[in-house]
């Protein structure tokens, strides 16, 4: 969850709490899972510019850590607008996919926030605790054709980089150089001048 929201003490309680069980539910013989749970920031996730710490990260147990998937857990408290801008929305251009877990009752809310922030969300899980249990539901598991939809229509790479230099002044080359480019011209010899060149010779 992100630190833009200060949770009551019972649901950061109830955060963490989850946080905590996914960390042993996602553990695989070639996945590591690292959790960033209250002030004990450690995995970030870098995506362009913006610097994250997703609840959980998951990670290839080699040496190379590849990044294979993030994890928010959010409240009902932490289902908003902000949030999804915040987090959500950043997690979502990742390359890796994008796990968001909610309480039961904030599916629908979290649903349209995704949709209306173009969030990437790779799986859409609930949870819901009865007495000492917490129950995971899958929800959602977004096709192919889904996550393309959710990032929203694509800028050509031409013309990315036509925006990017379009700010930028335009770099003339010394004159020095634009001679050595400059081809030699190749003067055409006319068939009459040929014809004239010899009947010179043959007096």
């Amino acid at each position: 969850m992100s630190p833009i929201l200060v949770l009551p003490v019972r649901e950061q309680l109830e955060h963490d709490r989850v946080i905590r069980l996914l960390q042993v539910k996602l553990l695989k013989k070639r996945q590591d899972v690292v959790t960033n749970i209250g002030n004990d920031q450690t995995v970030p996730v870098k995506i362009g510019q913006v610097q994250i710490y997703p609840d959980l990260v998951l990670t290839a147990a080699d040496r190379g850590k590849k990044l294979l998937g993030t994890v928010e857990v959010e409240t009902a408290e932490s289902v908003n607008h902000l949030e999804a801008m915040a987090q959500w929305a950043h997690l979502g251009r990742a390359r890796a996919p994008f796990h968001l877990y909610v309480p039961s009752n904030c599916v629908d809310i979290a649903r349209r926030l995704a949709m209306e922030n173009h969030v990437n969300v790779a799986e859409l899980w609930s949870f819901h605790t009865i007495g000492d249990q917490t129950r995971f539901t899958l929800v959602h598991k977004a096709t192919p054709a889904e996550m393309k939809k959710a990032a929203g229509p694509r800028i050509p790479a031409a013309a990315r980089a036509e925006k990017v230099n379009a700010g930028r002044p335009a770099v003339k080359k010394p004159a020095a150089a634009r001679k050595k480019l400059a081809k030699p011209a190749v003067r055409a010899t006319k068939p009459a001048a040929k014809a004239a060149v010899k009947a010179k010779k043959g007096k």
